[in-house]
């Protein structure tokens, strides 16, 4: 497995921040994989539930590919539900994925995701900021989706409850000023207070019919062909 637990300064890998983006940047990370990804855009991070739905799976998945389609590199955090399927569907169809961990690269969160984590490694990307050996805490997930948005040229939140820790990262997408896509299914959802939260702070619903707004807020070749979507 090629690996590179070497600390690397985040505006080598990234290119020179902004002030707002450095206010909640690391100042390091640690890569394992094909460093070239983190240059190459349009990179669109999809995240949500660890215990996601069933109709929230297939609609992380389906997005997945359609990103895929149009060229997109998918960024996930490699938790469990949205993450993992998110990741899984990117590679199946022959696309490019990276991982932003809120553990150390040595270290396999969940354990499950091993295997899944070893060929992102070897084949694709992951990132750490925390250190090797370092302590794996709660506050290390907010901190990895907020590095998240930052590599990331747009979010969408696919499935989130209120207390989602995929908030955080729709939340510091807004503050970048990065564009961010809520499926329609959240904001249906009555349950759900942050949706109209978002959406007054310039969030958009994302359905198959707002579909072409993600691919033309972010830098990419022109379609050929209209997107089809059924989420």
């Amino acid at each position: 497995m090629k690996s590179d637990y070497v600390s690397h300064e985040i505006n080598d890998l990234l290119g020179p921040l902004n002030s707002v983006e450095e206010k909640h940047a690391p100042s390091h990370l640690y890569i394992a994989g094909n460093r070239d990804l983190l240059r190459r855009s349009p990179k669109v991070s999809i995240v949500g539930s660890r215990k996601a739905s069933s109709e929230g799976l297939r609609r992380a998945s389906i997005l997945t590919r359609k990103l895929i389609d149009e060229g997109m590199v998918i960024v996930s955090g490699l938790a469990e539900g949205i993450d993992t399927s998110a990741h899984e569907a990117a590679i199946e169809v022959g696309g490019e994925t990276i991982a932003v961990l809120g553990t150390p690269l040595q270290e396999f969160y969940p354990a499950k995701n091993r295997s899944l984590q070893e060929r992102i490694m070897r084949e694709y990307l992951a990132i750490s900021q925390f250190a090797p050996g370092s302590t794996v805490r709660p506050a290390n997930f907010p901190m990895r989706n907020r590095t998240m948005a930052l590599i990331s040229d747009a979010t969408v939140i696919v499935e989130a409850q209120n207390n989602s820790g995929s908030l955080h990262q729709g939340w510091e997408a807004l503050r970048l000023g990065r564009p961010l896509f809520i499926m329609e299914s959240n904001v249906k959802d009555t349950s759900l207070t942050w949706p109209a939260e978002m959406l007054q702070y310039g969030a958009e619903v994302l359905t198959r019919e707002t579909l072409a707004s993600l691919f033309d807020s972010v830098p990419r070749s022109p379609r050929d062909e209209p997107i089809e979507l059924s989420l």
